[in-house]
């Protein structure tokens, strides 16, 4: 059984205490990431990453973002995300930050998949909990850890908001034309098989930073965003608005990924089950994790696939270059989806981080008005930039993703909507 943190005891001589801080959750089959945040500053007081839960094996690490703190590490096992939410709630509390403080506002949950009905965060009751079990059966690998993670924390702090922050949400505003897939409606709607999308909260993010970096309003810029991490995604961005994204039903339409396939012929499933006798199940395998990069050459860092491609092998650069080419066809179809194009803009892992892929993406573009400045592209940095040389009607932009933050603040506005804050 789960003892829940007491309540906090308000009843003093002090002045009360205004909440202001944010727990942010994100809880995977096997692992919870956790960030304490103080929203009147958007500042980072701890994070951590608890990982291999259900093994021997399993590990924390805790990390104190104020006073200079050092990362701490305990291993053995964790049972179950209970056992590895207590965890992370004691080594709070070792920091003066734990969950029964009265200056903690809400528990944000990072939620994979909302369907239609949750166009964005949502404070978590007993028939929302519901519906998001109700969507297992599109996010069977997500939804089931994000419910666990979130009764875990209900146990733990039973009094506290929490809010739900869908991934699909952003994506809601895409229109019917982009959505849906052309097959017969009866059964689509029956069966809820419509286009999705994934990484919102990243493309919400990182969309609003862009139109931030050009020095207009969200509301006026259009922008391709490309999260490119071992998931990878693309959104058109209409004035502040999803109009259209490359992942569909599940993650694995659009980009090649680390192992996902991504866009594929559907038939193909049809003859390896014919032909090759292969299962569901071991399709499902071969398309999500042997697939990608990883099914074309073995490995799905970027680094170690430009590394050996500047050994002259050449089965990483033919991986490397069928992960541009579809990348490049993105950015064509985005183009023409929004018309008019400011920016495009580079997030996540690989995005913020490989020069070669952004060199390489945008090459051959020109005549779409976008250039990369090689200086520029070469710097490397923490902070939102712009790449492309002055001339380029286009911006070219990297953007680094925190979709922590995206969470946290999407939580607090729901909670606290009039709250003083002061952004950093």
């Amino acid at each position: 059984m789960t003892t829940p943190v007491s309540a906090p005891d308000h009843e003093s001589t002090a002045a009360p205490v205004e909440p202001h801080r944010v727990l942010v959750l994100n809880s995977g089959s096997s692992s919870v990431k956790y960030q304490l945040l103080d929203m009147r500053d958007r500042s980072r007081l701890a994070s951590g990453l608890v990982e291999r839960i259900g093994e021997e094996t399993s590990r924390l690490v805790h990390t104190p973002l104020t006073g200079g703190g050092e990362p701490r590490e305990r291993t053995g096992r964790m049972a179950d995300h209970d056992a590895a939410l207590k965890a992370a709630a004691e080594e709070l509390t070792a920091d003066g930050l734990g969950l029964d403080s009265p200056e903690l506002a809400a528990i944000g949950h990072r939620v994979v998949h909302g369907g239609l009905r949750f166009t964005a965060p949502t404070v978590i009751t007993d028939e929302v909990l519901k519906e998001i079990e109700r969507l297992v059966p599109v996010a069977p690998l997500h939804n089931p850890a994000n419910i666990t993670g979130i009764r875990t924390a209900q146990a733990l702090r039973p009094d506290l908001p929490q809010v739900a922050v869908f991934d699909t949400a952003f994506h809601t505003t895409m229109p019917e034309a982009a959505a849906r897939y052309a097959i017969d409606v009866e059964t689509a709607d029956a069966h809820r098989i419509r286009r999705y999308g994934f990484h919102g909260t990243s493309h919400a993010y990182v969309s609003r930073k862009t139109a931030e970096l050009l020095g207009k309003a969200p509301e006026d810029v259009n922008v391709i965003v490309l999260h490119l991490g071992n998931g990878a995604s693309a959104s058109a961005v209409a004035g502040g608005r999803c109009v259209e994204t490359s992942m569909g039903l599940t993650p694995l339409e659009g980009l090649v990924m680390g192992t996902r396939s991504g866009d594929i012929d559907p038939a193909v499933t049809f003859h390896l089950k014919r032909v090759a006798g292969m299962s569901a199940d071991e399709i499902d395998v071969l398309l999500n994790k042997r697939s990608g990069l990883v099914g074309l050459c073995g490995d799905n860092d970027m680094r170690e696939i430009r590394r050996r491609i500047d050994e002259g092998d050449e089965r990483a650069a033919l991986a490397f270059d069928i992960y541009i080419h579809r990348l490049k066809k993105y950015i064509g179809a985005y183009a023409a989806v929004l018309g008019r194009v400011d920016a495009v803009a580079f997030t996540a892992g690989v995005g913020e981080n490989s020069a070669p892929v952004r060199e390489a993406a945008i090459a051959g573009l020109e005549e779409f008005g976008l250039a990369v400045d090689a200086g520029l592209n070469a710097v490397r940095s923490g902070e939102p930039r712009l790449i492309s040389p002055e001339y380029a009607r286009v911006a070219v932009a990297v953007v680094p993703t925190d979709e922590e933050l995206e969470i946290a603040d999407q939580t607090f506005a729901l909670v606290a909507p009039d709250a003083v804050r002061v952004d950093n």
